[in-house]
């Protein structure tokens, strides 16, 4: 098992004298952390030793984008970076056939071999956003897990018993509850520790949902007769409703590839409590710029100052021409209430088999706006849905007002809006 390799183009700048100030920019936001004496004795190992140190971020190939929750970590790894340190990100697409079971109260449907390699090939396009692709390794685990032996499995299993697996609240949970624990999701904070005793980790960095994962890490390090990572840990950061934190599968997530124009408008749907948090943890805004936006915050409209969070972050992941063109579209169409140059056009048919209302919501979903069929009636029954600036709240009627005319707009809650354009060619 060697460290990993091929870095001679990162230089280690940490001298013996800095050790004080890098231990300062390493914990900068950190929630929780490894004991700091243990920090500062790797930090002096690997200056004596006269190489970078391994960092690692496991990042779980469950769908195609990575969001601002993930930029968290990320940014601590350019920080890392930066100091000198090398990154090694592991997208575990053999431990996605799993799927990670970190606050889930029931087992994971796995993924297939080709949703895995989708999602983990636009990972490897996105992190390059964040961090240094110079300073970068990517590494698949199923490099070293496919080739794992039984034999080895059974090895690795033995080192850690079932009452310290229990130790995990949400195993714990369902096994008091006697919901369904598959032996397989007990693997899974095992085979993540595997891959920190492949790559010989000196740190690994994660959220603090990922604490169980990466303090096995360290044990099993220990066992197999490996120096122990230290652990960073990060804050979660809660999605656009401002209750659950940021999550693909939750869909409230923000994420770093999506257009300009989407990236500002969710994060104008944010609640204002959230504004101070997105700028402390999603911005390049120094601290004293953020006491400064607390201050604002006491004193100015709220809406004004998430316009400026919304330009920050749309900048940062695209620049600062398509920022303010976002943000002009923004004030055109949710404060003036214009209709957008660039809205997004539905085709219905009289010739279809189909009705208008199915139509509709088949075009729907193809936009990827709406989450399910049930939500876009949702949106109907509460009042939402507006056809050329009617209210309309029965699903019904919406046949009748389109057959008024060939184009109408409508517009589906306060972002959404749609021209429909109706073929009367076989009527």
């Amino acid at each position: 098992m060697n460290r990993v390799s091929n870095f001679n183009n990162v230089v280690c700048c940490i001298l013996r004298e800095d050790i004080e100030e890098t231990v300062k920019i390493m914990l900068k936001d950190a929630v929780n952390y490894t004991n700091i004496n243990d920090i500062k004795r790797k930090l002096k190992k690997v200056f004596e030793q006269n190489r970078p140190m391994v960092v690692k971020l496991g990042l779980d190939p469950t769908a195609p984008n990575i969001h601002l929750g993930h930029s968290i970590v990320l940014k601590k790894a350019k920080q890392l970076q930066n100091l000198g340190h090398m990154v090694v990100i592991i997208i575990g697409d053999y431990t996605a056939m799993i799927g990670d079971p970190s606050g889930r109260s029931k087992t994971r449907n796995p993924l297939s071999q080709k949703e895995i390699s989708i999602s983990a090939s636009t990972y490897k396009e996105q992190v390059f956003k964040i961090i240094d692709e110079k300073k970068t390794q990517i590494r698949f685990n199923s490099e070293w897990l496919k080739k794992l032996k039984f034999s080895e499995i059974i090895k690795l299993a033995s080192k850690c018993t079932v009452a310290r697996m229990l130790e995990r609240n949400d195993f714990n949970d369902r096994y008091k509850k006697h919901l369904p624990l598959a032996m397989h999701e007990l693997f899974y904070p095992l085979i993540q520790a595997y891959d920190s005793i492949i790559i010989q980790a000196d740190v690994e960095l994660g959220g603090t949902d990922q604490t169980f994962n990466i303090l096995m890490g360290r044990n099993m390090q220990k066992s197999y007769g490996i120096d122990q990572q230290i652990a960073i840990f990060m804050p979660i950061i809660e999605g656009i409703d401002g209750v659950q934190k940021m999550s693909k599968s939750l869909g409230n997530y923000i994420g770093i590839d999506e257009p300009a124009n989407m990236m500002y408008e969710k994060i104008m749907s944010i609640p204002d409590n959230m504004i101070l948090k997105y700028y402390k943890f999603l911005t390049d805004t120094s601290p004293n710029g953020v006491k400064k936006v607390e201050l604002r915050l006491k004193k100015e409209n709220p809406r004004d100052i998430k316009m400026n969070l919304a330009f920050e972050i749309t900048k940062l992941y695209h620049n600062k021409d398509l920022a303010k063109s976002a943000q002009k579209r923004f004030e055109k169409v949710f404060q003036r209430k214009e209709t957008p140059d660039d809205i997004t056009t539905l085709e219905l048919s009289f010739s279809d088999n189909n009705s208008l209302i199915n139509q509709l919501f088949a075009g729907l979903m193809k936009t990827k706006k709406f989450s399910s069929k049930s939500d876009i009636r949702r949106i109907f029954k509460q009042g939402g849905v507006c056809i050329d600036n009617k209210k309309i709240v029965d699903i019904s009627k919406f046949s009748e007002e389109i057959e008024k005319k060939n184009k109408t707009i409508v517009k589906l809650g306060k972002k959404n809006i749609f021209k429909v354009i109706l073929s009367r060619s076989l009527k």
